[in-house]
């Protein structure tokens, strides 16, 4: 996970499975990647016991110890983006695993599942789309469509580096320019989606199924849905065409080992299928009565049980 100074706990997911641990009296342990290694053709973690509290002291931090991963049940891979180099290389140390130590999500998973880039195994789901590092096919792109469009990082998140532009404008080159860092980096470009004005949808996935949803409205201004960059959250209702996008995903994000999951809709498109460390369980608590951490920690039980007989 991250390092400890950058959990705030009013918001934190992570936090609120600890907890949950916590009330069931699972002891837990948290490292940062930096201190996961392999040796001796095992994987092992520099990482200190962790008890989480509903009120402060938040948490209680034991002394360092230097362990190997199948010491432990369940390990859970909560690092926030970016998804760079050193998140991939942390993945493949955490397949040195043994068999009979649950990895959430699924390593794996974790690298073929690009946030942005995972919705294409949908394409009858997404929004007209181009990913390319090609400067003169992008402006090409973007001024052959009719109205607006959006420009992002493929390896972006929390709506960083996300502008909207539109077929004449004067500026199009130099954005693609600057997201493309001259053409060295490939960049998304995407029809505008104009229901994104009434907010984008986060919709939790446990084992495929959708148990809690949350609208995030952009600030007045703003087109991004996103609550790092201030968009305020409000209750709401799942359409069918919502409940048929989880559908299409469920088998998928079941055989991939995608336990705990959090998909992005706008309109009527997916735009995100996030895996690396959904939030949004506090959130939605509040707005729906839930206590989601409980539905994703019997989860994780249930997974569990299925890998020890599974192993033996």
């Amino acid at each position: 996970m991250d390092p400890m100074d950058r959990i705030h706990v009013e918001g934190d997911s992570t936090y609120m499975l600890m907890l949950e641990a916590a009330r069931r009296g699972y002891p837990c342990w948290f490292c940062v990647p930096q201190q996961l290694r392999a040796e001796g053709g095992q994987a092992r973690a520099v990482c200190q016991p962790i008890l989480a509290r509903p009120t402060a002291p938040h948490f209680e931090i034991g002394a360092l110890e230097d362990r190997p991963l199948g010491d432990f049940d369940v390990v859970w891979m909560r690092k926030d983006p970016p998804f760079d180099i050193d998140y991939i290389f942390s993945t493949y140390l955490l397949d040195l695993a043994p068999p009979s130590t649950l990895v959430l999500n699924r390593p794996a998973s974790l690298r073929d599942f690009n946030e942005k880039m995972a919705t294409f195994r949908w394409p009858e789901l997404c929004v007209d789309t181009l990913v390319t590092q090609d400067i003169e096919r992008a402006v090409a792109w973007a001024r052959s469509q009719a109205d607006r469009v959006v420009l992002k990082p493929w390896d972006g998140n929390g709506g960083r580096g996300v502008l909207v532009s539109h077929p004449d404008d004067g500026n199009l080159r130099s954005m693609v320019e600057i997201l493309s860092n001259e053409g060295r980096r490939a960049i998304i470009l995407q029809r505008y989606i104009p229901e994104i004005r009434n907010g984008d949808k986060r919709i939790i996935l446990i084992e495929g199924e959708p148990v809690g949803w949350m609208l995030r409205v952009p600030q007045p201004g703003d087109h991004r849905g996103n609550m790092h960059v201030g968009a305020r959250v409000e209750a709401t209702e799942l359409t069918q065409r919502e409940r048929e996008i989880c559908a299409t995903l469920a088998p998928t994000m079941r055989r991939a080992g995608l336990l705990f999951v959090g998909i992005d809709v706008i309109g009527d498109y997916l735009t995100e299928v996030n895996v690396t460390s959904p939030t949004g369980i506090q959130e939605i608590n509040r707005l729906m009565g839930l206590q989601l951490e409980r539905r994703v920690t019997d989860a994780v039980e249930a997974r569990l049980a299925a890998l020890r007989q599974e192993v033996g």
